[in-house]
């Protein structure tokens, strides 16, 4: 079967212009075009689109999403070069979520420092303009 751009957006609830944009950057390498230039996506191509969106998800760059299928391509001899690009893009991700969780505690305390305000008749002693309270470190 042959899917336009429209209908793979729709199938696989993605912008028509994401797609354009993963094409252009070569992540879909066997889509073709019709005598109009339109292009013309098969349920192999799906697959594809299917795959580039879980990279995507991971966080991976689309140059290493293109590098990736660039070595599923090229077959199995490429299969220990990919586990290991998911490997180091999982300590990029682990990373991420050690700066979020860090991220996340600040906003709890903040959070909690400001409910105190508001419903334990604190005083705010975060806020620049007191000067006659020193500011109290986190």
């Amino acid at each position: 079967m042959s899917y336009t751009i429209k209908e793979v957006a729709t199938i696989m609830n993605i912008s028509a212009h994401t797609l354009r944009f993963y094409d252009d950057h070569g992540l879909f390498p066997f889509v073709h075009r019709d005598k109009n230039n339109v292009r013309q996506f098969s349920d192999k191509d799906l697959e594809w689109v299917y795959v580039v969106q879980c990279l995507r998800t991971t966080g991976l760059p689309i140059e290493q999403v293109k590098h990736y299928i660039d070595m599923c391509v090229e077959g199995d001899a490429t299969t220990e070069k990919r586990y290991n690009l998911m490997l180091q893009q999982r300590e990029v991700m682990r990373a991420e979520l050690q700066k979020i969780e860090k991220q996340l505690k600040m906003l709890d305390y903040k959070t909690q420092y400001y409910h105190n305000i508001l419903f334990n008749e604190k005083k705010d002693l975060h806020n620049p303009f007191i000067f006659d309270s020193p500011i109290q470190e986190v």
